[in-house]
């Protein structure tokens, strides 16, 4: 039975715990993996990213606007010789470089002055550089340096070590000469500040060509895809709109920096692998839980098993002791469900052997059943002690004795209407004998027994001899 019981529950426990599994898993892989939602995710990232490029190009457009328009920093520009020029051209770039990252948030790589023909007078931290043609390497800058108005452009050039996002507003000195202020904040780091909040695999910025000019937490594999994915790129920046791309594990979304320059760079975003992280995770605990419920099952099933089966155990050993001769076996069996099955069995077994049940206590008093409505007055022994005609019983013989009560019982039953045919002499004699022996035992002499007609029911007085 107990393994029955433990099977039969750990069916069920398997059963609902991989079909829980099983539409989880589903549930979720379809809510976070879906293709679309990934490439939409991909695509808010990418426009997000983007934005913020754009947003911090024209912060630092309008603050070199203002240090421009400051009648101290054209000051400083007012030098006679050329060399004077490009020390107040240095004095000026730290200057700028120093107050930077407390109003524009970020560090940036390189300050120059830049003059009306596109060559730098001079930079922050170096005489370096010095006379270099900018407007020679980026033609944006030129059109910006030829029309005097400010712009922000993405600057990579292997030969100048170049890797900015640069920001430029034009100054006029005292004599009216053009100049540009510039300022550069390194590719990776204009990127880590502004992809703090994309949820995907890494944000890269790439040129028309698929380059690949910074990126942010990416892998070889992403870098690959993106470049496989040059033609959804150079759709994007040609047509200023966002487009998805990629395929297998690798989606992307490209959106244009509309802003930046001659617009030949876009942001990639690479969409996550789920839009949901640690999603298999609370399918597979199910699993464990399902785990957990099969252990519990077995535990409660072996203490469940046991409850059960032991006193169904007493039962059938008792059963079998009958069947070999021992009439006098009664079972005693103090358990919740079973107790009163075995209550019923010794009442079946009292009514086919012709005797009435033994509901004395340890002191031979005449103890109570309780009943479903009250506490009844009806027992058919006593064994108080009070019966007479002690040394009468004590002399007559016992096969007289035994005659003699059982046809005295009898009669009492038939004078009450009561049915006795399936009473038997050998029956009745030997409950009578056991019981004696029983009460024997606690009183510790002989005992025999009286009949006595109490109301309704006859009562077997004890006799102590």
């Amino acid at each position: 039975m107990r393994n029955k019981i433990i099977a039969v529950n750990a069916v069920i426990v398997l059963i609902v715990g991989l079909l829980a599994f099983a539409i989880v898993k589903t549930q979720l892989s379809l809510a976070t993996s879906s293709t679309d939602q990934l490439k939409r995710s991909a695509q808010r990232d990418a426009v997000g990213v983007a934005a913020k490029l754009q947003l911090d190009g024209l912060r630092a457009e309008r603050w070199l606007s203002a240090k421009a328009a400051d009648p101290a920093t054209r000051a400083v520009l007012t030098k006679a010789t050329p060399d004077a020029r490009g020390d107040a051209a240095r004095h000026l770039s730290d200057q700028i470089a120093n107050a930077a990252p407390a109003a524009l948030g970020a560090k940036p790589s390189i300050v120059a002055v830049v003059d009306g023909n596109g060559k730098i007078l001079g930079r922050n931290g170096s005489d370096l550089g010095r006379g270099d043609d900018v407007s020679a390497t980026y033609p944006a800058f030129k059109e910006a340096l030829a029309k005097t108005s400010p712009g922000s452009d993405v600057w990579t050039d292997t030969k100048r070590a170049d890797q900015y996002i640069a920001s430029y507003a034009p100054v006029h000195d005292d004599n009216n000469r053009e100049m540009m202020l510039v300022i550069g904040v390194a590719l990776n780091d204009a990127l880590a500040r502004v992809t703090e909040a994309s949820g995907g695999r890494g944000v890269l910025l790439v040129n028309e060509a698929g380059d690949v000019l910074a990126n942010t937490q990416t892998s070889d594999d992403v870098k690959r895809a993106v470049k496989d994915g040059a033609a959804d790129v150079k759709n994007a920046i040609t047509t200023g709109n966002v487009i998805a791309g990629g395929k297998d594990e690798v989606l992307f979304a490209a959106a244009p920096l509309d802003g930046f320059g001659e617009k030949k760079s876009a942001v990639v975003a690479v969409a996550p692998t789920s839009l949901l992280e640690g999603a298999n995770g609370a399918a597979y605990s199910i699993l464990g839980a399902m785990a957990l419920g099969l252990v519990l099952v077995v535990a409660g099933g072996w203490f469940l098993g046991t409850y059960i089966s032991r006193p169904i155990a007493v039962l059938e050993e008792g059963l079998l002791a009958i069947l070999n001769g021992q009439s006098d076996k009664r079972f005693e069996l103090d358990h919740a469900e079973l107790g009163g099955l075995a209550f019923r069995i010794d009442q079946l077994l009292n009514q086919l052997m012709g005797v009435e049940e033994d509901n004395t206590d340890e002191q031979g008093r005449v103890s109570k059943a309780p009943t479903a409505a009250s506490f009844g007055d009806a027992y058919s022994v006593d064994r108080s002690g009070q019966g007479g005609g002690a040394p009468a019983l004590a002399q007559e013989p016992a096969e007289q004795y035994y005659t003699r009560l059982y046809s005295e019982y009898i009669a009492a039953k038939r004078s009450l209407g009561e049915q006795v045919d399936h009473i038997t002499d050998a029956a009745f004699r030997s409950r009578i004998q056991g019981m004696e022996q029983e009460a024997a035992s606690k009183h510790g002499r002989p005992v025999r027994y009286q009949v006595q007609v109490n109301g309704r029911e006859v009562v077997l007085l004890a006799v102590p001899l």
